[in-house]
């Protein structure tokens, strides 16, 4: 029966106008007739697939619905997704028009002897049409001349992302229709039913993202050669943050954390304070690269979670930075003291004695001097003014001096000890607050 009607439609493209033909029956060909079936008389007299629906008048209307059977993977580092769509068109073409209130399913390889819409894929990289066991394409035609066109694609898409956020980000996809060759006098596009028109995408499950929400536009491509219409699916999908959590948040926490141990131990115990901080540092550096080696064509992006790791990265290695600049100035002040004990002691002190007595009494005997010779200026009615601004230059510098080294007393540590101490408080203290900008930063802004 379908080779009856296949080779029906290639004789007709062939006769002239003035023969006639039906779906079911062939006149004047070899003396003889074949039963035709009823209400197809005469549906391709004059037929040309090559000219579109109401060709010169107004431009035909295209319904268009989707069924999203999957999308198979979402890439960041091609920034793009691949879908498997069921994508159909619905048609009035005056010409196809029949008696009765029937449809007929065709089959599909007919589609080659019908017009039919240049409809394709906007920003699509690859795309291709299942053909196992044959194409999979749906030819139906009603009693009024509609026919539904559907076809079973898969196809991969570019989708522009915004990597900032990542791991916490949400990405805005699309899925664009589009006319090639016909613009909006020719052709019009509809969504069939607004966002009804768009099915499955509710029930999608992916690995790493959610389905937020998603709706339909209706919009127009203005090119050069003219103003073509454009349906439009826009879908937005929210990144599953726990695999990270569990993956990269508490491993690089738990480093920073095990740093801390350090300041439990004495300075003293020099390997074993070095073998923590080289060892978190060491750590935290693979994790860091294991973090960006799976988005290895992302590395232009500052993301959130390179942000993270750089946190963590700093406190580890500045718990390092402490000890060795506790150590630095427990050796310092160790130095600074005599090696010997108990009697010597006693002979510093004694000669610091003696020192300072000697000092007094030569300040004592200087200070006489002074004012021995301030007398005798003034008794003379001479004042020599260069020796008071040598005075009040020196007193400035003396003062200088002093407020240099309340300074630098300030940033000396005193007692090396107590950089432990306080280090105990300040980095968890820091890292807390750190943490709480981090996360209200990039869930809430």
């Amino acid at each position: 029966m379908f080779c009856r009607y296949f080779c029906f439609f290639s004789l007709c493209l062939f006769l002239p106008t003035q023969r006639r033909c039906s779906l079911g029956q062939v006149s004047n060909l070899g003396g003889s007739d074949t039963t035709s079936l009823p209400g197809f008389e005469n549906l391709t007299v004059g037929y040309n697939k090559y000219l579109r629906p109401y060709f010169g008048g107004e431009p035909v209307q295209i319904a268009m619905s989707l069924d999203i059977a999957s999308i198979s993977s979402i890439s960041e580092s091609d920034m793009d997704y691949t879908a498997t769509i069921y994508l159909r068109q619905r048609w009035t073409d005056p010409r196809l028009v029949f008696h009765g209130n029937k449809s007929f399913t065709l089959d599909a390889r007919l589609v080659e002897l019908l017009w039919v819409p240049d409809t394709y894929i906007v920003e699509s990289k690859r795309s291709f049409l299942h053909d196992v066991t044959v194409g999979n394409r749906l030819i139906r035609l009603f009693s009024n001349g509609t026919i539904l066109y559907a076809l079973r694609i898969t196809t991969t898409v570019a989708c522009n992302m915004d990597l900032s956020k990542y791991p916490m980000d949400t990405q805005t996809c699309r899925l664009q229709l589009e006319s090639w060759g016909y613009d909006e006098n020719d052709v019009i596009f509809t969504w069939l039913r607004g966002n009804d028109s768009v099915h499955g995408i509710e029930r999608l499950r992916l690995s790493q993202y959610t389905v937020e929400r998603y709706y339909t536009l209706v919009s127009k491509s203005q090119q050069e050669t003219g103003s073509y219409p454009r349906l439009i699916l826009q879908f937005e999908l929210r990144r599953n943050v726990l695999y990270f959590i569990l993956e990269t948040y508490v491993p690089s926490t738990l480093l920073v954390m095990l740093s801390w141990v350090s300041f439990w131990i004495t300075l003293d115990s020099v390997p074993a304070r070095t073998c923590i901080g080289v060892t978190t540092v060491l750590s935290m550096t693979t994790l860091m690269i294991g973090s960006r080696s799976s988005l290895s064509k992302t590395n232009c992006f500052i993301k959130a979670i390179d942000v993270y790791l750089g946190i963590c990265f700093s406190f580890i290695f500045g718990a390092l930075v402490e000890y060795a600049v506790a150590h630095y100035s427990s050796s310092q002040k160790c130095t600074a003291k005599t090696p010997e004990e108990g009697p010597a002691n006693e002979l510093t002190k004694e000669m610091e004695e003696v020192n300072i007595a000697n000092i007094l009494n030569s300040s004592i005997s200087s200070y006489k001097r002074k004012i021995s010779f301030t007398s005798i200026e003034i008794s003379n009615d001479d004042i020599n003014c260069s020796d008071l601004t040598m005075k009040t230059h020196e007193k400035i510098k003396r003062v200088l001096r002093n407020k240099m080294h309340r300074i630098i007393s300030y940033f000396t540590i005193q007692n090396p000890s107590n950089v432990d101490h306080y280090s105990k408080l300040l980095f968890p203290l820091f890292f807390m607050l750190v943490n709480v900008f981090y996360w209200a930063y990039y869930l809430y802004f």
